[in-house]
């Protein structure tokens, strides 16, 4: 753990430098998905485990509501983007992980939703979650798209992903931090190109 050996001045420089190194394109390229699938009318899923997890519920909150104007939230003539975090129904992945096994807990619910075209946004860290794999296994040949979030060397995740933003970087904590960082760039793009308003304006 990175924190651990940094105080916080060097932490927070670690932390700068990583961002630094990103791949801005591929965060373009996530922006364009999203807001395509928005355009398309066609659902973003998004999954992962532990912090990935909780990062996955973050950006479907964020994005089903934030890419909305506050005032038009109850706008019922307004296209909304559907999207859905595969990590919050527990009920389901206790089911799931007790009849069938815990490596099928995002397969068994995509394998319900998921359709031709739709999005996947599947997170982890060390890019081996064998469940986050299995799910892209079967978007990847069920004609969705697919987009991965990684850390470490990548992983399995990395090869098997249609695209994907990686943070080359061996601290888990780091990672995820990044990734929901990153995030709220994507979602304020994704708003502003919703709502045409304010995209890359310097005012």
């Amino acid at each position: 753990m990175l924190g651990a050996k940094l105080d916080v001045a060097e932490y927070l420089a670690r932390f700068n430098a990583e961002m630094e190194r990103l791949d801005q394109p591929a965060l373009r390229r996530w922006a364009d998905l999203i807001y395509n699938a928005w355009s398309n009318q066609q659902f973003v899923y998004i999954f992962g485990n532990g912090g990935s997890g909780c990062n996955a519920s973050h950006m479907a909150e964020d994005l089903g509501k934030s890419t909305l104007r506050q005032e038009d939230l109850n706008d019922e003539s307004l296209r909304r983007l559907k999207v859905m975090s595969l990590t919050d129904n527990a009920g389901w992945i206790m089911a799931v992980g007790n009849d069938c096994g815990y490596e099928e807990i995002f397969l068994q619910q995509l394998m319900n939703f998921g359709q031709q075209g739709d999005l996947v946004v599947a997170i982890s860290g060390s890019g081996n979650s064998p469940n986050v794999l299995q799910a892209v296994d079967w978007a990847n040949r069920h004609g969705l798209q697919t987009f991965g979030l990684t850390g470490y060397s990548g992983g399995k995740l990395k090869e098997l992903q249609q695209d994907g933003l990686h943070v080359a970087l061996d601290d888990m904590g780091m990672v995820e931090s990044i990734h929901l960082a990153v995030f709220h760039w994507v979602l304020n793009d994704v708003f502003a190109r919703i709502n045409q308003e304010g995209r890359y304006s310097t005012s």
